[in-house]
């Protein structure tokens, strides 16, 4: 007796029907760790580590020490070349003049906005865009803060506090509904 074959749309495995919660899963690969700053005191440079420990108040060595939903900032280290372009640059834009904890690569931060994820030890959620601040004219020049829209990364809390280094992985943590994974 042949099998008879559902139709597409009630296929599982089906491309064309994948709702909005499946396809925010989808990750080409892991991204990966590929700047570290710590904002010693507010309006001072940036000092670029090799490893740093987030605690539920952010990194140790940071000046903003503040649980909440924008202890840790990060942006994607691809974005940096579009900034540059925006400003009419020729090359990136240092990490350290966009005042970011951490640059990664590989994997859309976008993608991990309302997620929760794992870099290093550490595990982060998503919490909302990072919008420019209005330092960015200052920083980065006439148009700066507005080369810095849409590209300034994202704000997470922290779920659990570890250690994290150049290098390390970036990747969404699949099951989190059934997960007991909460902020602390």
């Amino acid at each position: 007796m042949n099998a008879v074959k559902a139709p597409f749309w009630l296929n599982k495995n089906s491309r064309s029907m994948q709702t909005i919660a499946e396809l925010t899963s989808h990750f080409s690969g892991k991204g990966q760790i590929d700047w570290i700053g710590l904002r010693p005191a507010r309006k001072q440079p940036l000092k670029s580590v090799q490893k740093a420990t987030i605690t539920a108040k952010g990194l140790i060595g940071d000046h903003r020490n503040k649980a909440g939903k924008r202890t840790i900032t990060l942006i994607q280290k691809e974005h940096l070349k579009v900034i540059a372009s925006l400003l009419q640059e020729n090359t990136p834009i240092a990490a350290q003049r966009l005042r970011r904890n951490i640059v990664v690569s590989g994997i859309s931060l976008l993608g991990l906005r309302n997620q929760t994820f794992q870099i290093g030890e550490a595990i982060l959620r998503g919490t909302s865009l990072c919008a420019p601040c209005s330092r960015m004219e200052t920083e980065l020049g006439y148009g700066g803060y507005n080369a810095m829209r849409g590209h300034g990364g994202i704000c997470a809390e922290v779920v659990q506090e570890g250690i994290i280094q150049l290098g390390d992985k970036v990747h969404l943590l699949i099951n989190q509904q059934d997960s007991n994974i909460y902020p602390i």
